[in-house]
């Protein structure tokens, strides 16, 4: 595969259409029976596309929603939870990413990272997409 400019196919919209926002209303409502639980927002974003490794490299971006608290013991063991919920269904989503590149890539595996906070109001969790 050419090296393209994957940040022209991974657009806000395409990010948006991908992993909705409600998809997090969706999840804390499966998870403690009520939307107004959920601490945070989830949000896909494109970060890069690796050569090396030929991966495309998005993060989940958690968001803390206004009056609740984004604290740390409640992210750090979310990607294990993330990768088994069937509501937020990762292997659907690397199909979708997979069918946005329209035949130019597929998808062989895909693997989620450790949570990163990036402040106190915003952790990121790693979705690794290695392509044949």
């Amino acid at each position: 595969m050419s090296n393209p400019d994957f940040h022209t196919v991974f657009t806000s919209e395409v990010l948006e259409r991908l992993l909705p926002a409600q998809r997090a209303d969706q999840f804390f409502e499966a998870l403690y029976g009520e939307i107004e639980e959920g601490a945070y927002d989830i949000r896909l974003v494109y970060k890069r596309h690796d050569l090396g490794r030929n991966s495309l490299e998005f993060d989940l971006e958690l968001r803390e929603r206004p009056g609740k608290c984004l604290a740390c013991n409640l992210t750090y063991g979310l990607p294990q939870v993330f990768s088994r919920h069937p509501v937020l269904n990762l292997k659907g989503l690397a199909l979708e990413i997979e069918n946005v590149l329209q035949g130019k890539a597929r998808c062989r595996s895909w693997s989620l990272g450790k949570t990163n906070p990036l402040s106190p109001k915003l952790h990121a969790i790693p979705f690794i997409l290695l392509l044949e």
